[in-house]
C-alpha cells in the first residue's frame, strides 16, 4: 500500500519534498485504520454482551457519530446514525449498538448500503425483525469536487418489520428523534 501511495503522489509532486518525507507510510496506516472494520466480525464485537430481557419496547440510540470513505471516490463522508429496535428475547449493550455502526462505517461504502448494513447486523443479533436505522451525513466527494455543495445533507433509513408497517410505531421513533 506504501507503494502505491508513493506512486500516487509522484503524479503529483516531488515526493522527496522535505513535508512529503514518510508520507506513503503514514497514508497506508491512515487507510488501514479508516478501513479497519473489514478486519472486525459481528461475533467479536457483540461478545458477551448480550443480554436476555422481558423488555417490549423500543430501545433508541441516536446520534452515533460515524465516519466512512464513499466507494466511488474514496473521500470521507462524515454524519450521524440513529438506531432502534424492539427487543424480544434480547438486548444489547449500549456500546455495542455505537461499535456495529462504526464497523460497517470503517469500510468503503455508500450510505444506502451502510444503513441497510446496520439494520442486518441488528436484526441478526437482537433476533427480532423490529429495526430501524438512519443515517444523516454529509459527504465531502459533493462537498470538496464536482458541484461543490456545502450544505447537503443525505439521509437514508432501513425501516424494518414494525417500523416499516406500523405507521404509529414509526412515529414514535422520529418524535424520540425530536425530543433532544
Amino acid at each position: 500500500m506504501e507503494q502505491a501511495y508513493a506512486k500516487i503522489i509522484r503524479e503529483i509532486e516531488d515526493i522527496d519534498r522535505p513535508g512529503l518525507k514518510g508520507t506513503p507510510e503514514r497514508a497506508a496506516r491512515a487507510m488501514r485504520f479508516l478501513t479497519r472494520g473489514y478486519a472486525q466480525t459481528l461475533e467479536e464485537i457483540i461478545n458477551d454482551a448480550r443480554f436476555p430481557t422481558q423488555s417490549r419496547e423500543m430501545v433508541a440510540v441516536q446520534d452515533i457519530e460515524l465516519y466512512s470513505l464513499c466507494e466511488h471516490h474514496l473521500l470521507p463522508f462524515v454524519g450521524k446514525c440513529h438506531v432502534a429496535y424492539i427487543p424480544d428475547k434480547f438486548v444489547i449493550g449500549l456500546s455495542k449498538v455505537a461499535r456495529i455502526v462504526d464497523m460497517y462505517a470503517r469500510r468503503l461504502q455508500n450510505q444506502e448500503n451502510l444503513t441497510m448494513d446496520i439494520a442486518r447486523a441488528m436484526n441478526a443479533v437482537t433476533e427480532v425483525e423490529d429495526v430501524a436505522v438512519i443515517i444523516e451525513s454529509q459527504h465531502l466527494c459533493m462537498m470538496m469536487r464536482g458541484v461543490e455543495k456545502q450544505n447537503s445533507v443525505m439521509k437514508t433509513s432501513a425501516m424494518l418489520g414494525i417500523f416499516r408497517t406500523n405507521p404509529s410505531t414509526r412515529a414514535e421513533l422520529f418524535s424520540l428523534l425530536k425530543s433532544t
